[in-house]
Order: structure tokens, then C-alpha cells, then sequence
């Protein structure tokens, strides 16, 4: 057991060792290039799927720059992701109104009217994960005017890890059914899930959100194909086209590590006479 647990472990560090080495890669190369690089891996994974159309790219810009956007766009990029609200009304007016956005983080109910009615080129809301969100995206679609329904997906936990949001496999298919028959303003698009803590998903999880999206097809007549499967990001987008991956997440591999603002170093307590002095 204690070899097992060894190997795992290993095999662990050695998948974050390979996610680190291409952020930094990334961070070394002009953005387009690092596109470019992405791209052809896709393509290549496509083939060995047996894909007639090599499956849709999600550039993950959280934290970047505009410029950096704007770099991916010139080389041909039109479909972005932000995990953060702000960053999305922030970004969004900056580019050009071609730009399809993708929301992938966790959105909280307050935050639903701002996206919906500042980023007329929202394109899909990725993260459902309850029928109040699912709601409150309805009515925001409704009072915003837009024309076409908004696309969704349903976020599932596949690795049971409660730092993890989304719903439990066994409850897809309600809030997938709730979307499909309450939700007007929505049009269900798939299915979504989040990779390990170190961005590489077990294949069992990939495997999981097929089986979600069988259950759900059959649940509402639909064929499988009809929805999409998002999994997959820097460190395992290659396995997760393989394994039926419709939708992936690339950020790091294509802009570089991020950069999280530092925050400032509370000054240490005085030492007890001081305090006593005070």
C-alpha cells in the first residue's frame, strides 16, 4: 500500500512538474505563439480522436492584461474565458464586440444582472450549479432583451472534493431538466466539470461527466451528441478531447502563470512590554 501511495504521489508531483514547466514555457513565448502551440496540440489530439472538427478552445485570461487579449485576438483567438465578474466587465468594453465570452467561474446570484446586462456578447455561462442561479440567469435574459436564449451548462462535481463547486453527479439530470422545461430564457448547452487541485483530471472524472450527459440525453429525449462535454484545461486538455471533450479551458499554456496581486504584510505585534506601553 505504502509503494501505491508512492507512486501516486509521484505520478502527482510529475503531472504539476509538466503544468508548471509549460506555464513558464508559455510566459517565455509572445502570446500568439504559445496560441499557436495550443492550437496544433488540439488539432493533433482531434485526429487521434477520430474528430471531424477539432473542438473548441476557451483562452483563460484571468488576471491577464488586455493587451495580452488582444494579442490572442490578432492571431486569431475569439472565444475568451473569465473565472472573475469583474474582470469580465472590465475586459469586455475593451475588446472587439466579436469577442464571444465565456463565464467559467463561480457566479453568485448578485452578480447574474451585471454580466447579463453589461456583456451583450456573453456567450455562455458555464457554472449553473442550482436551479435559484439558473432562475435568476432567466430573468436577467428576459429583462436584458436579448434576443436568442442564453447558453448554459450544468458544472458537475465529478471528484467529490467539497472544495469544489457544482452539483453531486446523482443530481445532474434535475437541474439539467429544470433548465431544459423552466428556463425559456436558457438554452441547456452541456455539461461542465473542474480538473484536480493540480489541474489534471483523473480519467474516472472525465468519465463521469459522460455518463452525466448520457443520463441527462435520455432523461430529456435528446441524443448525446447534442450536448456539450467542458473538461479539460493546461495540464490534461489532451486526455479530455480523447476521452469526448467538446470545450476546453487553456489559460496558463497560452498567457503564462498568473500574476495575483501581492498583498501587504500585516506589521508584526510589538513585543509584549511594548504593547504595554502603548
Amino acid at each position: 500500500m505504502a509503494t501505491a501511495l508512492l507512486l501516486s504521489s509521484s505520478r502527482k508531483v510529475a503531472v504539476q512538474a509538466l503544468a508548471r514547466g509549460a506555464s513558464t514555457m508559455a510566459a517565455e513565448k509572445p502570446v500568439a505563439t504559445a496560441l499557436q502551440d495550443v492550437l496544433t496540440r488540439i488539432k493533433q489530439a482531434s485526429e487521434r480522436a477520430g474528430r471531424a472538427q477539432p473542438v473548441r478552445l476557451v483562452a483563460v485570461s484571468k488576471t491577464k492584461p488586455v493587451e495580452a487579449l488582444q494579442e490572442a485576438y490578432d492571431a486569431g483567438q475569439r472565444v475568451f474565458g473569465e473565472n472573475y465578474v469583474q474582470e469580465m466587465l472590465d475586459k469586455a468594453p475593451a475588446l472587439p464586440s466579436d469577442v464571444q465570452w465565456h463565464f467559467i467561474g463561480h457566479l453568485q446570484s448578485n452578480k447574474v444582472k451585471a454580466i447579463v446586462e453589461s456583456v451583450p456578447n456573453l456567450a455562455m455561462v458555464e457554472t449553473v450549479d442550482s436551479t435559484k442561479l439558473a432562475d435568476k440567469l432567466n430573468r436577467a435574459v428576459e429583462t436584458a432583451g436579448r434576443s436568442q436564449p442564453l447558453p448554459v451548462m450544468v458544472q458537475v462535481n465529478t471528484s467529490g472534493e467539497e472544495s469544489k463547486y457544482g452539483v453531486e453527479p446523482g443530481e445532474c439530470v434535475q437541474l439539467a431538466a429544470h433548465i431544459a422545461k423552466s428556463c425559456p430564457h436558457l438554452r441547456l448547452a452541456g455539461l461542465m466539470t473542474i480538473g484536480m487541485p493540480d489541474y489534471s483530471s483523473r480519467p474516472e472524472n472525465f468519465q463521469c461527466l459522460a455518463e452525466c450527459r448520457t443520463q441527462v440525453a435520455a432523461a430529456l429525449g435528446l441524443v448525446s451528441e447534442q450536448l456539450e462535454l467542458s473538461m479539460g484545461m493546461s495540464g490534461d486538455f489532451e486526455q479530455a478531447i480523447e476521452m469526448g471533450s467538446t470545450n476546453i479551458r487553456v489559460g496558463s499554456t497560452i498567457f503564462g502563470a498568473r500574476e495575483y496581486p501581492t498583498k501587504p504584510r500585516s506589521p508584526s505585534p510589538p513585543p509584549p512590554q511594548e504593547q504595554q506601553q502603548a
